[in-house]
Formats: structure tokens, C-alpha cells, sequence
């Protein structure tokens, strides 16, 4: 059986706190991929994903065999309500579970429920380099419109950033 067959995409509950920070917390340690560069608590990251549901965006979960092995979800672009169909979208998966279909499915359920909530810009920020991200953004139908030099320093290194949009249909 296909692992990508058996995985199933939920909406992420306060019980899945522990799964998702874990996963974080092995982004911020072993990547570039957030400027993070302190371990999150459960309860700081209960506290994102509680401001994510108070702004009425998704925070989705991916799940094999009962195990958490992905997420993605959106946060309101800027403040000022002239954004307020525009997001930031952003995902993490397990690092033995890329390439495997995974953060693509996690994506896509993301982009409908997105465009179901009437939102129109979806922006997606990549750490540079990162061949396999851009790679993934252009693959899900993003758009690289942006690359800001320097933005942020981490292991000892100056990183830049990219901005990748996607437009929906609605808006």
C-alpha cells in the first residue's frame, strides 16, 4: 500500500499540540526553514494555533497509521483590513515523510478551504536557498514575486528570503 494512499487530512485539535511542536521544534533546531531560533512550548504553539482558529483560517493535520506526520495552515497576511483576503500560508512535515506526497496533499487541502473562506492572495515565505521549497511552491501553481536579501541570520549566516503568491479564483 501506497503511503500516500493511507494518509488522512483533519482539522488540528488542542490534543495534536504535542505532535505539531515536535515537528517544529525539528525545524528550528536542524533548518533554516523559520527564523526561530528557540524550541517552542506546547502552550506557545496552542496559542498560534488558537489565534489562527479566532481569525477563521485552517490549521490542518496530516495523519499515517494514527501518527501525525505533517500540518499547514494560513495566518492573516498584514493587519489592516484591506488584506483580509490575503494570507500566509506555511507547512512542515515530518523530515522522513518528504517526498512522499505528503506536504502536496497537506497544500492542496489547504489552497480549497482557503478559496471555500473567500480568500484571493496566498503568499508563501521561502527561505533562500532552498531548491526544494521553490521547487514545491512552483509545483503547487505559486509564483516567486519577490527576494529580499539579507532578512535574517541564523547558524552564523546571513539568509535571504523569497515571497511566493498563488491567486484564487473568488476573492
Amino acid at each position: 500500500m501506497n503511503k500516500v494512499d493511507t494518509m488522512v487530512i483533519r482539522r488540528a485539535l488542542d490534543r495534536d499540540v504535542a505532535d505539531i511542536v515536535k515537528i517544529y521544534n525539528y525545524y528550528i533546531e536542524h533548518s533554516t526553514a523559520t527564523f526561530e531560533e528557540k524550541q517552542l512550548l506546547p502552550e506557545q504553539l496552542a496559542g498560534r494555533m488558537n489565534a489562527v482558529a479566532q481569525a477563521g483560517l485552517p490549521w490542518l493535520l496530516a495523519m499515517r497509521q494514527g501518527a501525525v506526520v505533517g500540518y499547514a495552515y494560513a495566518t492573516p497576511w498584514r493587519e489592516r483590513t484591506a488584506y483580509r483576503h490575503s494570507v500566509e500560508v506555511s507547512g512542515y512535515v515530518c523530515p522522513d515523510q518528504t517526498r512522499g506526497g505528503t506536504g502536496s496533499q497537506l497544500y492542496q487541502a489547504l489552497i480549497e478551504r482557503l478559496e471555500r473562506c473567500g480568500k484571493r492572495s496566498l503568499i508563501g515565505v521561502v527561505t533562500l536557498p532552498n531548491p526544494a521549497s521553490a521547487a514545491f511552491h512552483a509545483k503547487m501553481g505559486f509564483v516567486k514575486v519577490a527576494h529580499l536579501e539579507q532578512v535574517g541570520f541564523k547558524f552564523g549566516r546571513w539568509l535571504d528570503v523569497g515571497y511566493w503568491q498563488k491567486l484564487l479564483g473568488g476573492g
